[in-house]
């Protein structure tokens, strides 16, 4: 009789000293060295041939850009094997392991790792930083405001931090789920060991890090003051600025398109045996959709961007109108991407809230099967209403009917899965932890944000408010107040499984109060000044809007200082948090099931799911409060004895 003993971890082999080859080599460092290399050599190159020719500075910024991103992908092994595929040397089974960060300790999170869970912390750093940055330009933007002619900033930098404040904002929210769980908690939630294509995956990492000084640099081109936007002809006049802010959103598209690829083809081909597509979490279907619909939007982002630097730096005519093109051709464009791209923010995080809500309500996600659909409904429809950005152009003025329609329609799936959220939690055994907290106020916010986005698809409503004030608020409760709450939500939800510790709760609860706070006194301040006819974006305004701009940078400041509690709540439990248990909130999902810290593979033994996620009801009474040290109630799926290529029976991932 033998004895079957379980499979060693793949994280405690040791590897031979060759094992990675160039890897070992290559990190953050080398990606800076080359990059910063190769961008030179370009910038002295292009610098002395094509300087003197009609667009030479913006061919330059345009060739030293691209060489950068070029070179610090090199240097970081982005393309190591792809050229030993090219070469006919096939990366060993050590290399492999090597590249998948194992025997490497906190090194990997500063290298090309295609381990999910080590780009899934890497995303999550990165959204911090961003949201830092984007949160400093906004104190400078608030700053500015606080008296009607501050000489804090001048007009010109004011503008330029405006473009840059709001374009670091929306790349930022674009990857804060998708980014951080879509890559460490959405694999292992449907029972899969990794990513479809892990090399992809570290790829679309590392190449959005690459664009990231592409966009800071716009500070020492000259600025970019054409808004967000960007709008044409505004940024094919604009200073060389604009050819550094053009690549950023290229490569940004790149990373973001891969992304989107691996996250769909991961959750269709890599589920565990009986995990259906009727059986997949809630949130891995808000993943699944919204990163379907940024294959749809992203490439226009990347095709108007292309023609406006071809226009910039070798004299073609798309938005140029004194030779025959059209700003209207960029407009079109842009909001084909600009309106999906809202719901690209927004569908991970509300699928998050459903998650959430039915953790600590106790109960299934109420009209799961209507959720998706609202979903893809929202998806389908945001493809079609681009034009009512356009209300006040002048451009199709018989179309507006249809699109105010069509635009009004999209709110019907929205009002959906806010009453999904709702029902989850009516009369559920609610257990009031941080991250419900968060769901509370991502409910109240969402109703402000989409509440006022009704007025903005009505033709004359919006030809009052267009351009004013009342924009700037109501876009801000939506992807604030709605989105990035709900992206905060599952930071504090999925934290003790990412970090292995718990955070501190009652740090949270201050942060949470001066967060909701600062929302409402900062946005309402703006919706004030939309009233009154504040114009967006104008560095000096009419004294008649100084009490409500006061009312709006007072709330800036307490919102500020809301994420700074919250970031030392998140650093100081990464650091000194207690322990956290494998399944802390005693939920049913997959992830849940592995013990913290996860497994390379995740999975010593596979998952067979039997049921849905949530079957509520067994283990933990529902609602009972259990101590943060308390032990998971279900069995991790890593039984003691178990051989390799055994099975356990998850029962609905519990």
């Amino acid at each position: 009789m033998t004895t079957a003993v379980a499979p060693p971890l793949l994280e405690d082999t040791q590897l031979g000293p060759k094992a990675g080859g160039f890897y070992r080599y290559q990190n953050i460092w080398t990606g800076l060295g080359f990059g910063i290399f190769l961008g030179f050599v370009a910038w002295l190159v292009s610098h002395a041939t094509v300087q003197g020719s009609n667009w030479g500075t913006d061919m330059v910024v345009t060739c030293t850009m691209v060489a950068w991103v070029v070179g610090f992908n090199i240097g970081m092994g982005t393309f190591n094997a792809p050229i030993h595929w090219i070469l006919g040397h096939d990366q060993t089974h050590e290399d492999e392991l090597y590249a998948a960060g194992v025997g490497q300790g906190s090194s990997r999170y500063l290298k090309f790792c295609t381990d999910h869970k080590v780009v899934g912390t890497q995303y999550l750093v990165l959204v911090m930083v961003l949201f830092g940055v984007g949160g400093t330009l906004a104190m400078m933007i608030r700053t500015q405001l606080i008296t009607p002619h501050s000489s804090f900033l001048d007009p010109q930098t004011y503008n330029a931090i405006v473009t840059i404040h709001g374009m670091v904002m929306i790349i930022a929210t674009i990857i804060m789920v998708s980014g951080p769980f879509a890559n460490f908690i959405m694999p292992i939630m449907i029972g899969a060991k990794d990513m479809a294509f892990p090399r992809l995956n570290a790829m679309s990492f590392w190449v959005v890090v690459s664009a990231v000084p592409c966009l800071l640099a716009t500070f020492f081109l000259g600025g970019v003051n054409a808004g967000w936007t960007t709008y044409a002809p505004l940024s094919v006049q604009a200073p060389a600025a604009m050819d550094a802010f053009a690549m950023t959103i290229i490569t940004f598209v790149v990373s973001v398109t891969v992304a989107g690829v691996n996250t769909i083809v991961t959750v269709v081909t890599m589920r565990a045996k009986g995990m259906t597509m009727g059986r997949l979490p809630i949130f891995t279907w808000g993943t699944v959709v919204g990163g379907a619909l940024g294959l749809y939007a992203m490439p226009a982002f990347l095709a108007v961007m292309t023609m406006m630097i071809t226009d910039r730096a070798t004299g073609t005519s798309f938005f140029v109108p004194e030779v025959g093109g059209s700003q209207w051709l960029y407009e079109n464009i842009f909001w084909i991407m600009g309106h999906p791209e809202v719901y690209v923010i927004l569908l991970p995080p509300v699928a998050a809230v459903l998650e959430i809500a039915s953790t600590f309500a106790r109960k299934p996600v109420f009209g799961y099967k209507v959720a998706i659909a609202g979903f893809v409904a929202i998806a389908a429809l945001s493809i079609m209403v681009w034009a009512h950005h356009m209300f006040t152009t002048g451009w199709a003025p018989n179309l507006a009917a249809p699109f105010m329609l069509t635009t009004e329609l999209i709110s019907i799936p929205t009002g959906i899965i806010f009453l999904c959220t709702i029902g989850t939690l009516w009369k559920g055994s609610i257990w009031t932890r941080l991250p419900m907290w968060f769901v509370y106020l991502f409910v109240w916010n969402f109703i402000i944000g989409g509440v006022t986005g009704i007025y903005l698809s009505d033709v004359p409503a919006d030809q009052f408010f267009h351009g004013d004030m009342f924009v700037t608020a109501h876009f801000h409760y939506t992807l604030l107040g709605g989105a990035m709450i709900g992206a905060t939500a599952a930071v504090c939800y999925w934290f003790p499984k990412v970090s292995g510790r718990m955070l501190n709760e009652r740090v949270g609860k201050v942060a949470f109060w001066m967060i909701a706070i600062g929302i409402q006194v900062t946005y309402f301040g703006q919706f004030w000044e939309g009233f009154q006819g504040m114009a967006r974006r104008i560095a000096y305004y009419n004294p008649h809007y100084e009490t409500a701009n006061q009312m709006s940078t007072a709330g800036a400041y307490l919102l500020m200082a809301g994420w700074l509690v919250f970031l030392y709540m998140m650093i100081n439990g990464w650091r000194h948090g207690k322990i956290a248990p494998a399944n802390p909130w005693h939920a049913k999902t997959l992830e849940w099931k592995v013990p913290t810290p996860v497994p390379l593979e995740n999975f010593l033994v596979d998952p067979v799911v039997t049921s849905d996620p949530y079957t509520y009801g067994e283990g933990v009474p529902d609602g009972q409060e259990v101590p943060e040290s308390a032990p998971a109630p279900e069995p991790e799926l890593v039984p003691a004895g178990s051989a390799p290529g055994d099975q356990i029976d998850a029962g609905g991932a519990s």
